[in-house]
């Protein structure tokens, strides 16, 4: 077979618009993770880092962690917050220029990563405090993973292309099966909702929206 630019060019497009990765999924194998559905991204207009498509994906979220409670699947939650007077996170991140210090900041901001209070976590529901963008950088999220038996996650939060989509990633390295919620999770700017979608669908995730999984976890 001669595989010319036409050819590789249609396949990859169908793999980034329409890819489906073929893994089987038992409910009884998956844990739910959510990713740092907290104030300073979820309380409008409350910090520079308020992410307006995570208030507006609450409800979704909220019915997605109900199911989950009711099936018996764990929840787990993640913050990012000040740990180890943030002497833990990747040198160069200070340097990054999502952090908008020309529009100010609060020295309050991120210190306690606090879990929004409509999706707030039960008592016996663990919350992972992380330092960087991926859950499972410098966390022990892959012990307990492996302690609760659970071989596939699924992913709902903010943002997508950071924090959700780092975690997918890393997850996929560590030998998980993930799934990935599309309209459970969101971005500071919508449109790069769907580019961070269609690498996750052709190379890490299985890419569902909230009802494929309540569908398949029922």
């Amino acid at each position: 077979m001669r595989y010319t630019e036409e050819i590789l060019l249609k396949a990859a497009t169908d793999a980034y618009n329409h890819g489906d990765v073929q893994f089987d999924i038992d409910s009884k194998n998956c844990a739910l993770i959510v990713i740092d559905m907290q104030d300073e991204f979820v309380k409008p207009e409350w910090t520079s880092s308020w992410i307006p498509e995570a208030t507006k994906q609450v409800p979704k979220i909220k019915k997605l962690i109900e199911h989950c409670r009711k099936t018996d699947i764990p929840v787990l939650y993640t913050a990012f917050r000040k740990t180890h007077f943030f002497k833990d996170r990747p040198r160069s991140g200070e340097l990054m220029p999502n952090r908008y210090p020309h529009i100010g900041s609060d020295p309050t901001w991120f210190e306690e990563g606090r879990i929004w209070h409509e999706i707030k976590p039960m008592e016996n529901e663990i919350v992972i405090s992380k330092p960087s963008y991926g859950a499972f950088y410098d966390t022990p999220l892959e012990t307990i993973l492996k302690n609760l038996k659970k071989d596939t996650i699924i992913i709902c939060g903010t943002l997508t292309n950071y924090c959700c989509g780092m975690t997918a990633r890393q997850g996929y390295e560590r030998g998980f099966k993930v799934i990935f919620g599309s309209d459970v999770t969101s971005t500071d700017n919508p449109e790069m909702q769907e580019p961070e979608l269609q690498v996750l669908r052709k190379g890490y995730a299985k890419v569902m929206d909230l009802e494929g999984i309540l569908k398949v976890l029922k």
